[in-house]
C-alpha cells in the first residue's frame, strides 16, 4: 500500500529584488528554506506596476545548473551568448541548461500590464555540470493538458501521470515532475509518485489541503512534502497550484551567486573563467 505524502512545513517566502530592481518573492533559497535537493531556488514574481519589473534581468552568467522560467501573464524576452533568443509568453515555458557556462538576459517584452511567473533553479549532477548548454522552449499550446473529473485539469510540463500523459521536456537529469494543476472548489486530485523524490506544492491562487492533515496551504505559500508514493490534494476553494518534484542528487554543493558546483575549487574556477572571458 502506497504511503501518502504529508506536509512537513509551509513557507511564505521573503520579499526581495533581483536583476535590475525586479520585485519578487523568494521561497526556496532563503534562511527559511535554503534548498530542497535538487531544487536550489524558487522565485515568484508578479506585478502590474511597470516599475516593479521594467529593469528585467540584464546579462548575467550561469554554470552548473538549470533554470526553469514559467510565465502565467505577460511576455519575457531572453537572449544569450550562444546566439539564442526568443520570447516566453503567457503559460509558456523555457528550461535552460546552463551546463559549462552561458551568459544570458531576461527582459520584459512590455512596458505596461501584468507580468507574472516563476523561476526554478534545478541542480545538475557532478557528471553533467560541464555539459554543453541547451534550451527547451515551449508555448502554452505545446504543453500537454490532461482533463480530470468535474472540470479539474493539469498541464503536464515534465514527468508522466498514471493516465499516461507525458510532459514535453526531455532528458531531465533529476527525473523532474512539473505540473500546473487547476481544481474547482471541493475537487480532489490524486496521483502516484516516485517514492524517494523530494516534492513541494506552491499555491498560485485559492486554498488547498494536502495529505491527511487539515492544514491549509493558501495562495502564495509553498508546502514541503514528506516522501511517499501518493499525493492527495483537496481544493477548499477554486485553486491553481504547481506540483514540483525531483530525484535528490545527494552530492556536495559549492554555491556562489550565479554558479553552483561541487567543490570550492570548481567554484573559484567558474569565477576565474567568467572574469577572463572563458566561461563558455
Amino acid at each position: 500500500m502506497k504511503t501518502n505524502r504529508e506536509i512537513i512545513k509551509i513557507v511564505d517566502g521573503l520579499k526581495t529584488s533581483d536583476g535590475d530592481g525586479v520585485q519578487l518573492t523568494r521561497i526556496i533559497g532563503t534562511s527559511h528554506l535554503n534548498m530542497l535537493d535538487p531544487f536550489l531556488l524558487f522565485d515568484a514574481f508578479g506585478s502590474d506596476k511597470p516599475q516593479d519589473y521594467i529593469g528585467g534581468f540584464p546579462p548575467h552568467p550561469h554554470r552548473g545548473f538549470e533554470t526553469v522560467t514559467y510565465m502565467i501573464a505577460g511576455k519575457m524576452r531572453h537572449q544569450d551568448s550562444a546566439g539564442n533568443s526568443g520570447v516566453i509568453e503567457k503559460d509558456g515555458l523555457q528550461w535552460m541548461t546552463a551546463g559549462k557556462g552561458i551568459i544570458h538576459s531576461e527582459m520584459p517584452e512590455q512596458e505596461q500590464g501584468l507580468l507574472s511567473g516563476f523561476q526554478l533553479w534545478v541542480n545538475l549532477p557532478a557528471s553533467k555540470k560541464m555539459m554543453s548548454p541547451r534550451y527547451q522552449e515551449k508555448s502554452a499550446e505545446q504543453i500537454p493538458k490532461e482533463d480530470r473529473s468535474n472540470g479539474a485539469y493539469l498541464k503536464v510540463i515534465a514527468g508522466e501521470t498514471t493516465k499516461g500523459t507525458k510532459g514535453m521536456l526531455e532528458d531531465s537529469e533529476v527525473e523532474a515532475i512539473y505540473w500546473d494543476i487547476h481544481l474547482p472548489e471541493s475537487e480532489k486530485f490524486n496521483e502516484s509518485l516516485p517514492i524517494e523524490h523530494n516534492a513541494f506544492i506552491y499555491v498560485i491562487e485559492g486554498c488547498i489541503e494536502a495529505g491527511g492533515s487539515n492544514q491549509l496551504i493558501k495562495s502564495g505559500q509553498l508546502a514541503v512534502l514528506s516522501k511517499g508514493g501518493n499525493i492527495e490534494i483537496h481544493a477548499k476553494q477554486k485553486s491553481r497550484l504547481l506540483f514540483i518534484a525531483g530525484k535528490p542528487l545527494n552530492e556536495p554543493i559549492a554555491r556562489g551567486g550565479p554558479f553552483v558546483m561541487n567543490t570550492k575549487a570548481e567554484l573559484h574556477q567558474a569565477f576565474a573563467d567568467y572574469q577572463s572571458g572563458n566561461l563558455i
